[in-house]
């Protein structure tokens, strides 16, 4: 970069500034506001930590100077809760009393720079020089990793069928765009885990803030989206930052959408729209940068026709649409998968992976997976905690459907007690395929022994526990010599 573009770029990087200097004396006020003029884009001042407390809640700044003798709770005070709140703004502290005491303490309270004071100006230019240079190679960095490693898939975002490499594909497509997402599938197929990749490989700076609508009560969901004012309502004590707050230069991932009460989904809308925000209690409307990603397991267009969902919303938010296919249809990535989730939780957990022997990798690729990933991912978590894996799980979470399909009422054989001829009917490697139903009937046998004595032989508590009919049972116990 040559010193021209270098001073060029500079300039753009303060021009775009918001600075709040919090200092009880008005000449110190009015010197930094006269030298700040026309170098960036905005000066507020404010004589308190208090006063200077109500303008954030009012309005977005870059950098904080502030003294640290202040009436009332002192700049360090200010400064701790602000940390504790977990606002990241730069603060450059100002004191006439440095020590190392202070020094220190301003350190470990999170200030960017301390300015000793009586000081020059441009001893403070350089000091929120020195800041808005930080934030800017912070941001080139991130920036330049991103670029780095654009097409390298996040290590949870798992895929080798064809149909996710299509899914990770339009990810790395469409992250850099601001335009809303929908993402669709089924419980469990891994909807936040999209969402996460999108804001990854999206360039954006700010956080990625998920929110469950239907895990949110809807006489509160308006204040944890948007924040409210001190009083705004029955226990609101003090202010608070929203959701979209949080989430400013960021990504907000609305799962479940579809659970988002009527009123909230008009709000919403207007939001995507002005990209402005009114928290409860206030007549103030503020501006966030935020991009929408939602997601549920519902098809938006079925509940838009019950009248349960905005059609307008529904188009806002389908400008592109990303469908995760269901476990159960990319066999492919079961194991892939299922080790992936070994190696992870083995770290978290403290313990040693288990073996997936090709056996039990054939059985995994025939189950239904009605919980999808969430589902494989807690079977290999019980595999960890037990030393193997808990195969009579696959029988008893099949709910019985599994041992229904030994009727022979079921032709597609995906239960985890399918008919052998089912099975073997599924590929060509017949000789493998058949010491699966082996394996199948073992496993069954020995989960239903294990009901029937847990219910002293009671053959109809024991139909009801495995979920399957009498019928069933009865025939089963026949078939395997078994006797009241």
């Amino acid at each position: 970069m040559s010193e021209r573009q270098s001073a060029s770029a500079d300039s753009d990087n303060w021009q775009r500034r918001t600075i709040l200097v919090v200092d009880d004396e008005a000449g110190m006020r009015s010197f930094l506001s006269r030298a700040l003029e026309g170098k960036v884009a905005g000066v507020l001042v404010a004589d308190s930590a208090e006063a200077g407390a109500a303008l954030l809640e009012k309005q977005h700044v870059d950098l904080i100077l502030l003294d640290v003798a202040l009436p009332g709770s002192s700049g360090l005070e200010w400064l701790q809760a602000l940390r504790s709140a977990g606002n990241p703004t730069d603060v450059i502290l100002m004191t006439a009393f440095a020590d190392v005491e202070t020094a220190i303490a301003a350190l470990r309270s999170g200030a960017s720079d301390l300015v000793v004071k009586p000081f020059r100006v441009d001893q403070m230019l350089n000091a929120i020089g020195r800041c808005f240079d930080r934030a800017r190679l912070a941001r080139e960095n991130y920036l330049l990793r991103r670029e780095l490693d654009k097409y390298t898939i996040h290590k949870d975002f798992i895929g080798e069928s064809d149909a996710m490499k299509k899914v990770m594909a339009l990810v790395a497509r469409v992250a850099p765009m601001p335009s809303t997402v929908l993402v669709t599938g089924e419980s469990g197929t891994g909807k936040e885990v999209v969402a996460r990749e999108l804001h990854r490989l999206s360039g954006r700076q700010g956080q990625f803030v998920p929110l469950n609508c239907g895990a949110m009560a809807p006489d509160i969901i308006e204040s944890e989206l948007f924040g409210h004012a001190k009083g705004a309502f029955t226990g609101a004590a003090g202010a608070r930052h929203g959701l979209f707050l949080y989430a400013d230069g960021g990504t907000l991932f609305l799962d479940e959408i579809a659970e988002l009460p009527l009123p909230m989904q008009a709000k919403l809308l207007r939001v995507i729209e002005d990209r402005r925000i009114r928290p409860l209690g206030t007549e103030r409307e503020i501006g966030v940068d935020v991009r929408i990603v939602a997601a549920g397991n519902r098809d938006l267009a079925n509940e838009v026709a019950a009248g349960r969902f905005r059609q307008d919303l529904y188009y806002r938010l389908d400008v592109v649409s990303i469908a995760i296919p269901p476990l159960r249809q990319r066999p492919e990535d079961i194991v892939p998968l299922a080790e992936h989730f070994s190696e992870q939780l083995s770290a978290q957990l403290g313990l040693p992976t288990v073996a997936l022997p090709p056996s039990l990798a054939r059985l995994l690729k025939r189950y239904d997976w009605p919980g999808n990933a969430r589902e494989l991912r807690n079977l290999v978590e019980r595999a960890l905690i037990l030393g193997e894996y808990p195969i009579e799980s696959l029988v008893a979470g099949a709910g019985g459907a599994a041992a229904e399909g030994m009727d022979g009422m079921q032709g597609a054989g995906h239960g985890a007690g399918a008919e052998a001829e089912d099975l073997a009917a599924t590929g060509p490697d017949s000789s493998a395929m058949a010491d699966d139903p082996s394996l199948l009937e073992t496993v069954e046998r020995r989960h239903i022994v294990r009901v029937l004595e847990a219910e002293r032989g009671n053959r109809a508590e024991a139909a009801r526990r495995l979920g399957i009919s009498r019928r069933t049972l009865d025939r089963k116990c026949l078939q395997w010599g078994l006797r009241p």
